[in-house]
């Protein structure tokens, strides 16, 4: 059980703030793993996936004993999960490619896929015809683009093998997640496609039990130019970049039913985000510049003249006409006797 980090500057504090769970999550860091044995092959096929991988890619330069598909209740399994899951809470990573050669599987290359610094599922697969990215000639897309993902087969959407397959290999290309798209930004596709299918295996029998041998995987990367076309929409044509590589699907693990619920879970969405269209959208609520939320309340049209007022004496209506009225007929008295006082005195 790993212990709980508690930071003891604000720097610290700020990197486990980053790693906590987010609504929208970041790049997934894949960390690259030397087995016990790696030919030639498995190192060219590593460099090249890191090249597509790069920025979010940790390579480990030493050799590990590493087994995370051996049987569950061995030693070297128990320890080949340990070391993942420290690795993966160490480096904040949650995918792991593991490549390993031998006699009874040659070029081996392992897919392991973390959650919440567990294990989720693994897929194992054997790498043939592969060829480098240095060896074949042309221009290279930029690291940190992510890639157009194309698959080519009904069998990615039917067959629970491939569709395990397909979603690791989008969970190591995807990327971070973006509003929009700009053209001049995807530099480069990924395509990945079928060898012919057996009659036999069809949408029927596409199960993890059926003896039917499964086709192979052809991966191609193309370097996208974009032409003039004589209108808006440029026109698009493909190089092959490299590397090229065709995949033999071997063993796997299927993920934890209670961990995959978990890992597929979605948080609610904010109210901002509703307002940007993510959700329902709830009617007179604005987002203003600074993001803050602003609601519009509809009232009737109100009569002021029935609006309530303090009641106060000097506001009657002739109360002051009447105060001052009263005022100047007494001045008034006061000037007339005056007067006829100094006339009397003066005679």
């Amino acid at each position: 059980m790993l212990r709980t980090v508690k930071p003891k500057n604000a720097r610290s504090k700020r990197v486990l703030d980053a790693r906590e769970p987010k609504e929208v999550e970041d790049a997934r860091i894949a960390i690259f793993v030397k087995g016990t044995k790696t030919g030639e092959v498995l190192n060219g096929v590593m460099k090249d996936m890191m090249a597509l991988k790069r920025p979010d890619a940790i390579s480990f330069s030493k050799k590990n004993v590493i087994h995370p598909l051996d049987a569950q209740n061995t030693a070297s399994a128990s320890s080949s999960t340990s070391s993942l899951e420290f690795w993966s809470s160490k480096n904040d990573a949650s995918m792991f490619v593991i490549g390993q050669t031998s006699k009874k599987r040659p070029n081996d290359l392992t897919f392991v896929r973390m959650y919440d610094g567990k294990l989720l599922d693994i897929v194992e697969v054997g790498v043939e015809n592969y060829v480098s990215m240095e060896s074949i000639p042309g221009t290279k897309s930029t690291p940190g683009h992510k890639p157009l993902m194309h698959f080519a087969s009904e069998l990615f959407d039917t067959h629970p093998r491939f569709i395990q397959l397909k979603s690791m290999l989008m969970s190591l290309f995807n990327g971070e997640a973006v509003e929009s798209i700009y053209l001049k930004g995807l530099e480069h596709v990924i395509s990945v496609s079928l060898a012919p299918t057996p009659a036999t295996l069809n949408i029927a029998s596409a199960s993890t039990e059926s003896t039917t041998p499964l086709p192979k995987v052809h991966i191609r990367t193309y370097a996208t130019r974009l032409l003039a076309s004589g209108s808006r929409i440029p026109r698009v044509e493909l190089t092959l970049m490299g590397p090229s590589m065709d995949l033999v699907l071997r063993r796997h693990t299927n993920p934890d039913p209670e961990l995959l619920k978990q890992s597929m879970k979605r948080p609610k969405l904010k109210k901002t985000d509703i307002e940007k269209g993510l959700g329902k959208k709830r009617k007179n609520l604005d987002v203003d510049e600074m993001g803050n939320l602003r609601g519009r309340v509809h009232v009737g049209k109100q009569d002021l003249s029935k609006l309530p007022t303090r009641k106060m004496k000097g506001l009657k209506a002739g109360a002051f006409e009447d105060e001052h009225g009263d005022d100047a007929v007494d001045d008034d008295a006061d000037n007339d006797q005056e007067v006829s006082t100094k006339r009397q005195k003066l005679h």
